[in-house]
């Protein structure tokens, strides 16, 4: 991914999530992910055909705490 990558707003966010959402950003072989309140910060990123095994990872918690406890 580069500095000029275009970033939006993730379906996974939910409508109320307001301006405190997952914003994506997609190239033919990467898929990026950052926390829209913290822009500047550290980005998770994924070969493609890798992002799908991340996300059934993620839906087994059913909350940001308990995915926080996860990670320490």
């Amino acid at each position: 991914m580069t500095p000029h990558t275009r970033w939006r707003k993730s379906s996974y966010s939910g409508p109320d999530d307001g301006n405190e959402c997952v914003e994506i950003a997609t190239s033919p072989t990467h898929i990026a992910i950052r926390d829209s309140k913290t822009p500047a910060r550290a980005t998770l990123t994924f070969p493609a055909g890798a992002f799908s095994a991340f996300l059934d990872g993620v839906k087994t918690y059913s909350t940001v705490t308990d995915f926080a406890r996860f990670r320490g």
